[in-house]
């Protein structure tokens, strides 16, 4: 492409040419032309010399000047003119201002025509990589077809027509081979700028390629009648899925598998065989956990929404079932739901009970001192701690068959003296840990609390302050692809995030880090903010269901 010899209409021509073969706009490659043409003629004027080039986009006509800048002195000539020499050629100018000096036509030596050549097919290229970015950022989170170019150390160069992309080693399906030629479907998973060009990432064991197919197979699902609400996959092996209906008149699970299976079955021959539990989402998270623990059947249910913790009871001879090969069932059943799932049979939850029976039966002996039959009662009726006991109302205490009104007085006071001798001794622990007497100002904390806290260095009124509100009720992450649960510092007491959250902005009041009114204004703020979340997905609730 020897743009610099050819004559005005070729060069034109030549323009057309390039644009059209590489899909980029015609003035990208005017403009990379213009760019060539100055860098050959400041090798002739001087690479010091401020030379720009203009090429007419429909004549072909070439143009070459050098800007000036205006100063007072003059220390380069090549790039620079006298103020005094600027105001006769225009009165207005001023220091700081360019002005223009045409430069005559020139004849190109070999050296610079090459390295003009070589400007601009960087230019062009550098074009058609920003094209390719654009064209393909937009469609992340598609489906797209491709045919596999090569295979290289294990990652597949997939041919997109006018783009490469990879799917690296860790997003194939396990035991499927790809060889050279054969056509590919797989989900834009990201397109990045990178030095050798955009680079587009395509994966084909991404949960959402599958909620994709099924976007392709299933009708319903493409117009918005079916949700997929959830999907968790073990690739080339397993995957769950949780489908929600908007019609009642429609069954999601059934739409889903299609006539004779027909529908999923499509979906299962593109991920090379890989078994598909379709789910009825619910939006009870107890009975969607129940739901994806299918085929195994769950006798009881117990619930922990703080700590996204659920325990589940089946059967004995289910519970290999429940758990599945290698724990796959009940791995991609906690993926699904979210929660961290807890699988025992109805002899350990049993014996789980009571154990937690003796446990409070044992703990009401020792602090009220009473002979176990006394003990088994009050767990019976739910009691689970002294304090509940020492402070409830005596009249409901009294209410317990087996007890008077003497007797209930008599718990209740050897409950208040339990509970006395063991704060004294919190406290004690409390000065020996060298917890500073400022703390104990903070509403809500307890001395078996702020005891945690002196044991996890949290020693003082601004110590407290400085805590977030996970350092307290704990947090649950994902770490390499597993729900992980990281304890709190005041987990133990079954804190509430809520109430953490209060009792550190609390301390901060005190502390003098914001004031009351401050407090006030960040708490009408945030209600404002999840007032307007709250009424901005009911409005797109209503436009999806019109």
């Amino acid at each position: 492409m020897n743009a610099i010899s050819a004559n005005k209409l070729e060069l034109i021509q030549i323009a057309d040419a390039v644009a059209r073969e590489k899909s980029i706009d015609k003035a990208l490659v005017i403009d990379a032309m213009e760019d060539a043409l100055a860098r050959a003629a400041r090798s002739r004027y001087g690479h010091e010399t401020n030379v720009r080039a203009e090429i007419n986009p429909q004549t072909g006509e070439m143009k070459l000047w050098r800007l000036l800048e205006v100063v007072e002195l003059i220390e380069n000539d090549s790039a620079e003119i006298a103020i005094k020499e600027a105001l006769q050629r225009n009165p207005e100018a001023e220091i700081g201002d360019f002005m223009s000096e045409p430069l005559p036509p020139i004849d190109f030596g070999r050296v610079a025509a090459m390295a003009a050549k070589q400007v601009i097919t960087q230019k062009v290229r550098d074009a058609e990589r920003e094209r390719q970015f654009e064209d393909f950022k937009g469609r992340i989170g598609e489906i797209i077809n491709g045919i596999i170019k090569r295979v290289e150390y294990g990652h597949v160069i997939v041919d997109l027509g006018k783009a490469e992309a990879i799917i690296r080693r860790d997003q194939q399906l396990p035991r499927e081979n790809y060889r050279n030629g054969e056509r590919v479907r797989a989900y834009i998973l990201d397109v990045r700028r990178e030095t050798r060009g955009p680079q587009i990432f395509l994966s084909r064991a991404h949960p959402q390629f599958m909620s994709k197919l099924f976007e392709q197979e299933v009708p319903e699902v493409y117009d918005g009648v079916i949700e997929i609400k959830a999907v968790a996959r073990d690739p080339g092996s397993r995957a769950k899925i949780g489908v929600l209906s908007n019609d009642p008149g429609i069954d999601p699970v059934g739409a889903c598998v299609g006539m004779r299976g027909s529908r999923v079955q499509a979906v299962v021959n593109e991920l090379a065989g890989e078994k598909i539990d379709i789910v009825p989402w619910s939006p009870d998270d107890a009975t969607f956990v129940v739901n994806a623990l299918a085929p195994a059947e769950v006798t009881k249910v117990v619930l922990d929404e703080e700590l996204e913790r659920i325990e589940v009871v089946v059967p004995d001879e289910q519970l290999s079932l429940a758990i599945g090969r290698r724990g796959q069932n009940v791995r991609l059943a906690s993926q699904l739901s979210g929660y961290e799932i807890d699988i025992m049979t109805e002899e350990e939850e049993s014996s789980k009970r009571q154990e937690e029976f003796a446990r409070r039966s044992e703990r009401f002996m020792e602090g009220l001192d009473v002979d176990d039959m006394m003990a088994g009662l009050l767990v019976s009726e739910g009691f689970t701690r002294i304090e509940e006991i020492a402070f409830v109302d005596l009249a409901e205490l009294a209410e317990i068959d087996g007890l008077d009104e003497e007797t209930a007085q008599e718990l209740q006071t050897r409950g208040r003296e339990f509970i006395e001798q063991e704060n004294k001794k919190l406290d004690e622990k409390r000065k020996e840990l060298g917890v500073a007497d400022d703390i104990l100002g903070v509403e809500g904390l307890d001395l078996k609390m702020i005891v945690s806290l002196g044991e996890n260095d949290v020693k003082s009124l601004e110590d407290f302050a400085g805590c977030v509100t996970d350092d307290l009720v704990g947090w649950t992450e994902r770490v390499d692809g597993e729900r992980k649960h990281f304890d709190g510092i005041l987990e133990q007491y079954g804190l509430a995030a809520e109430v953490a959250e209060t009792m550190i902005m609390r301390a901060r009041v005190i502390a003098g880090w914001v004031t009351e009114e401050e407090l006030a204004a960040m708490r009408a703020e945030e209600e404002a903010a999840a007032a307007a979340a709250a009424a901005e997905a009911e409005e797109a609730a209503a436009g999806a269901s019109a």
